[in-house]
């Protein structure tokens, strides 16, 4: 009797040891996984910040055949094909993520935008009218405003630029990009004004400081604006205002630009002594 007692107690033991043992695989085994989605998470962040952009395609095309119904990572196949400006790819992988379960509006903005970076302009205005209009986002007001751009639909842009400029808190791209819809509209005064305030949002926006001289060139301004610029900035702003002075027949005003610009440059502007020869050639 005692015997049995002592085989039964040591059978219970053996059990109870043993369920402690799954138990404590199940939670190595969890603990795991967990770690393993953190790592899988922090790497997918480099890989769309980071990483050289092609290498991050192959690393999400990669994934994606592994997992193909994890949107996060067809996601991130889109977003690495529009940093390695794969534009047609980009517009295919976006397009496959507006039709999988779980597709947000953000993702068709996102396939807008990838529309608009490979030329599909009307396609992207199909896309952008079926995103909801209680989705107020300022990406999705920026490519509206690029399509009513495109559309030349003048009062359409300058309010979806006017929102768009209220949507965040770095608003020197957008606005630089108004300023360049109205300098395409022979609106030269209100362009210099945003160019102008894009500046003052980031002074490091060279695009903006060189489509501010253009503005004034167009005015026949041919004195450079007084804006942030260290010397090589300065000597290419010269030779912008230069080409635009020539463009408006002020040749004479061109050469004298071009000479400053060929002597501000700390090193030798080869750009733009081929312009100067140029016009010395007649």
């Amino acid at each position: 009797m005692r015997h049995s007692i002592l085989v039964s107690t040591c059978l219970a033991c053996a059990m109870t040891l043993s369920a402690c043992a799954d138990k404590g695989e199940e939670a190595v085994e969890r603990a795991l996984q967990d770690v393993n989605v953190i790592d899988e998470t922090n790497l997918n962040d480099v890989m769309l910040t980071v990483a050289d952009p092609n290498e991050a395609v192959d690393y999400f095309a990669r994934a994606t055949e592994s997992s193909p119904g994890r949107i996060d990572l067809q996601r991130g196949l889109g977003k690495s094909l529009v940093r390695a400006k794969r534009h047609t790819e980009a517009v295919s992988a976006w397009s496959k993520v507006t039709r999988m379960d779980g597709a947000t509006p953000d993702d068709s903005v996102d396939y807008a935008d990838a529309l608009i970076r490979n030329g599909d302009w009307d396609d992207a205005e199909k896309t952008l009218d079926q995103v909801p209009p209680t989705h107020e986002t300022f990406k999705r007001y920026r490519l509206e405003a690029m399509v009513a751009d495109a559309n030349r639909e003048w009062k359409r842009a300058d309010s979806f630029y006017e929102i768009a400029v209220g949507l965040t808190t770095r608003p020197a791209g957008v606005m630089n990009n108004w300023g360049y819809s109205k300098l395409t509209r022979g609106d030269y005064t209100d362009a210099e004004r945003l160019f102008g305030e894009a500046i003052r949002q980031d002074q490091s926006l060279f695009t903006a400081k060189n489509n501010l001289v253009l503005a004034r060139g167009a005015q026949r301004n041919y004195t450079l604006p007084v804006i942030p610029m260290d010397q090589i900035e300065r000597a290419q702003l010269l030779h912008t205002l230069a080409l635009s002075a020539v463009k408006q027949g002020d040749i004479t005003t061109g050469k004298g630009l071009l000479r400053e610009a060929i002597g501000t440059h700390p090193q030798h502007f080869e750009e733009a002594v081929r312009s100067l020869r140029a016009l010395d050639a007649g």
